[in-house]
């Protein structure tokens, strides 16, 4: 019996006791019931506080509500008792059978177990987003593993998502690349407020030879102006092409790259604020077009053209927001670094402006994570060999591997900075997270074959022989996925998904010591063994479904 299931029985259990007259409600006046795992696993295997929550509107004592929903319930077949705690909880337990029925259910649904409706939708979520100037740092590394398993975890829940990257290839963070890149290919120093590391060296020998193979003229004979646009275009290709291939290896893969050329080149800018103008959003004042984002909860009202004519950054914000709605998004996410969260106040309000909601699960939602720092033999690592001031995505990669660089990035909530232990990373000891839970999928593997070795296997299944106390505790466990994955994507928080397997990964370790899924050397094989290999393979699907969900591998050895 799953936890809706349970749920479900409740509400018909309600239903009828409000028809016979017991409880004094009508029908429209019960909510949908929602059990809880009680802290405390003497008190039962699930619990409700719907007694509680009714006995106002029907003028009883919630704890004589709950006493008679608890004697109704106890009636019900699968259920083996139900008791009233406190000032009103109804404390259930299930019988073996109707508990054991889960491995059945989720073995039946596989892949698809934990995945709903509850967020059914279209999203475009942005997230990485780096400029081209440079390989991706730790802050990018971690919206990357984050977004990628915020996209997952929509799909999972019931949304069409679209994994979207903002191609900036233009600006001045451009024009300083570009002269950098110049500036190295002629020996010269890095201009002020320029880029150095070693990728520019290897980025700017790559556009020389790129040039030569193709035949084209030495971009160092021509005239400076005109080199340095031979050293923007290929170098922002080079580059970019470097970011993509790094995030592909990372797992990471988006639908759509969105140049930002594309909004100004087309249009999109002037007409987006000409629709904000005939809103009546839109004024003048100082030369400059403004847009009244006060009206809308921003601190101040925010420049769309600078009195030179040309367009503010915020005017591509409102030209590419207005794209991503018109291209069908319902909600449109954006994830940003540490250092733009003065940004959220403008982009709500411009969002507001066109008619929309703005905030937590609204047409516009804009996550901020904080920023990431490594440690290794006790020190923070600061330095990278390629880019020299900063850590890189293949820094992390090459010093602990894709899972567990994934997985430590996501276990932990985005708004708190996160320090990471390159140590602790690599090792392969059970302190180490993602060695963890990676390590009981690896042994619920290992359990399944040595059972077909000596002969157990899943063509029979009794689920009341699940009547060891690790095996309730394990089944509670893995009814709680669902409910996991919905509420993960709800509150935009991948890192439940992370702490659950942990959790289910502690309690099938501790299964492993309590129970038996092969017989002991000359004993019979029986309806245990048998029921305990369907409990081991359903911990095996519900493992690699999380893991999944985290773009981390579930091995099958280790």
């Amino acid at each position: 019996m799953t936890p809706e299931e349970l749920g479900a029985l409740i509400d018909s259990v309600l239903a009828e006791a409000v028809s016979d007259g017991a409880v004094a409600l009508s029908v429209d006046d019960l909510p949908t019931v929602k059990v809880e795992r009680p802290r405390n696993r003497d008190h039962g295997d699930w619990a409700t506080n719907v007694a509680m929550q009714l006995a106002k509107k029907a003028g009883a004592n919630p704890r004589d509500l709950g006493a008679i929903l608890a004697e109704r319930l106890a009636e019900k077949d699968g259920i083996e008792n139900a008791t009233v705690a406190g000032p009103g909880f109804v404390n259930i337990k299930l019988a073996a059978g109707a508990a054991g029925e889960l491995a059945r259910t989720i073995l039946a649904a596989g892949a698809s177990y934990g995945r709903s409706k509850t967020e059914a939708g279209t999203v475009n979520l942005e997230f990485v987003s780096a400029n081209p100037t440079g390989p991706i740092h730790l802050g990018g590394v971690r919206w990357a593993a984050v977004g990628d398993s915020l996209a997952r975890l929509l799909e999972a829940a019931g949304s069409t998502v679209t994994r979207e990257y903002y191609f900036n290839d233009a600006g001045a963070q451009i024009d300083r690349f570009s002269e950098s890149l110049l500036a190295r290919a002629k020996g010269e120093p890095a201009p002020e407020n320029g880029y150095g590391g070693a990728y520019i060296t290897d980025v700017a020998d790559k556009v020389m030879a790129d040039c030569k193979a193709a035949g084209e003229p030495d971009p160092l004979s021509l005239p400076d102006s005109e080199a340095q646009e031979v050293f923007r275009a290929r170098g922002v290709e080079i580059m970019f092409g470097e970011i993509k291939q790094a995030l592909a290896d990372f797992g990471v893969e988006f639908d759509v790259y969105f140049h930002e050329d594309e909004l100004h080149g087309s249009g999109a800018v002037t007409r987006s604020v000409d629709i904000l103008r005939e809103r009546g959003h839109v004024f003048e004042q100082d030369g400059a077009t403004w847009l009244r984002t006060t009206d809308f909860g921003d601190d101040k009202d925010r420049v769309i053209f600078k009195s030179d004519g040309d367009a503010a950054y915020f005017a591509g914000d409102i030209a590419y927001y207005l794209n991503k709605r018109e291209r069908g998004a319902d909600h449109v996410i954006i994830m940003l670094g540490a250092d733009h969260h003065g940004y959220i106040g403008r982009m709500y309000a411009m969002a507001r402006a066109f008619g929309d909601t703005a905030g937590k699960r609204e047409n516009m939602e804009i996550l901020i994570g904080q920023m990431v720092n490594l440690v290794r033999d006790g020190e923070p690592v600061k330095m990278s060999k390629r880019a020299g001031n900063i850590i890189t995505l293949e820094d992390l990669v090459d010093a602990v591997g894709v899972d567990a660089a994934r997985y430590s990035l996501v276990r932990s909530s985005v708004d708190t900075t996160l320090e990471l232990d390159l140590d602790l990373l690599a090792s392969h000891t059970n302190e180490n997270p993602v060695y963890y839970v990676q390590y009981a999928h690896a042994r619920t593997r290992s359990v399944a074959n040595n059972a077909a070795e000596h002969g157990v296997t899943r063509d029979g299944f009794n689920p009341a022989a699940l009547d060891h106390r690790a095996d309730s505790s394990l089944l509670g466990i893995l009814a709680q996925f669902p409910e996991v994955v919905a509420q993960a994507a709800e509150l935009r928080e991948p890192h439940r998904v992370a702490r659950y397997l942990e959790e289910l990964a502690a309690a099938y370790h501790t299964w492993y010591g309590q129970t038996r899924v092969t017989p002991r050397i000359g004993d019979d094989v029986t309806e245990g063994h048998q029921a305990r290999l369907w409990l081991n393979d359903a911990t095996t699907q519900v493992l690699a479904n999380g893991l999944n969900l985290l773009g981390v591998s579930a091995p099958e050895k280790m």
